[in-house]
């Protein structure tokens, strides 16, 4: 099988695993704000995720000296959080509503980012050669960091902390998932945005260097102004 149909697969996975995640959070009779599934919500999200995936995608090939069109998936996601953020500013709306996107964000990216590994040197998502054991050659003859597998182990086991705080019914994690998701996502991206063959922006930091550190210094902003949460079966459990 190719490169480009196994990416198409897993990143149809991806879309099957974060509805999954979805259903079954539903299940766990957990109330999320209602907001987060209006059409007009979700219009602005496709909209703003799809905007700032292409945008950064496609910078970043530009300073790496490429040429072409290209997404990023941290691209959609924070083109996605400016999109959000200025639709619930012009709606008046002061209720957060990410809370349901936790699990769904780190299962779809987890797998995701296998099919980014299968697709090779054609996804300019390979790392920076190295001597290590578990190297892997993309089709150029160099051992590189396989930084996609990397990626996807490190968001596999937030989801399933994740999961298991749900079982748990632990409040805080319930309530604010999504931000401590971002954080975690932003802090590990930035760590292996230094294995990867980018074009540098400022000092050593490439364009997704500091688009990692923005997105979790917005997380880490938003958990520290979090209102504090009633009791669970208050505020959580239907």
């Amino acid at each position: 099988m190719s490169g480009a149909f196994l990416h198409t697969v897993f990143d149809i996975a991806a879309w099957l695993a974060a509805a999954a995640a979805v259903y079954w959070l539903s299940r766990q009779g957990l109330r999320f704000p209602a907001q987060s599934f209006e059409m007009s919500y979700i219009a602005a999200l496709v909209f703003g995720a799809g905007v700032g995936a292409y945008l950064f995608g496609s910078a970043n090939l530009w300073l790496s000296g490429q040429s072409g069109v290209a997404r990023s998936v941290e691209g959609a996601l924070a083109g996605g959080i400016v999109a959000i953020e200025l639709y619930k500013w012009s709606a008046g709306i002061t209720v957060r509503t990410g809370a349901r996107f936790a699990l769904p964000l780190a299962l779809g990216i987890a797998i995701g980012r296998i099919g980014c590994y299968f697709a090779g040197l054609d996804d300019f998502t390979y790392g920076t050669p190295t001597a290590l054991p578990f190297g892997h050659d993309f089709g150029d003859g160099l051992l590189r960091h396989p930084v996609q597998l990397y990626e996807s182990t490190a968001m596999g086991v937030f989801a399933l902390l994740y999961v298991l705080a749900v079982l748990n019914r632990n409040r805080f994690v319930v309530t604010n998932g999504f931000y401590l998701v971002l954080v975690y996502y932003g802090a590990q991206r930035f760590l292996w945005e230094f294995l990867k063959p980018y074009g540098t922006l400022i000092g050593p930091f490439t364009l997704f260097h500091l688009l990692s550190l923005s997105i979790l210094l917005y997380a880490a902003f938003m958990l520290t102004t979090a209102p504090k949460a009633r009791s669970l079966h208050e505020r959580a459990v239907a």
